[in-house]
């Protein structure tokens, strides 16, 4: 894998990656940035939460369940001090579908969490990371 990041001015930044998309990085005025883009932190939580819904709707849909829609809102927060890493992340999904079990919801989170996604195991080495989760039965 592959990623490019260009400084353009300021706190500005255009950063690609390998399969080709491109990204604005941007900081608050206070660091001379302009606001046109997420943070590189938010990326890293961005990041997390779309490995893991990727996962839970995959893992469902390969289990032939009638997933809908799946939304993660996350939450984090980072240490005081330098280097401000992630000390604790929460996962709170929203699963929507038709007869979604609960059980079968609940393992599809944790083989995300414990297995399959990356991005919350890495970042789990610096985090306390901990999920929940919600199902909505759509018609």
């Amino acid at each position: 894998m592959k990623a490019r990041v260009k400084w353009v001015e300021n706190a500005l930044f255009m950063a690609e990656s390998g399969s080709g998309h491109t990204v604005v990085m941007d900081g608050p005025p206070e660091s001379g940035g302009r606001n046109l883009g997420v943070r590189p932190m938010e990326m890293l939580l961005l990041g997390m939460g779309g490995c893991a819904a990727f996962d839970v709707v995959h893992i469902l849909r390969k289990g032939r369940h009638d997933v809908r829609d799946c939304e993660v809102q996350l939450e984090a927060e980072r240490a005081e001090s330098d280097p401000k890493v992630f000390t604790r992340i929460h996962a709170h999904f929203v699963v929507k579908g038709k007869g979604l079990d609960d059980a079968v919801v609940n393992r599809a989170i944790r083989l995300s969490a414990e297995k399959y996604c990356s991005a919350s195991i890495m970042l789990g080495k610096t985090a306390q990371i901990t999920h929940d989760y919600e199902i909505v039965e759509v018609e």
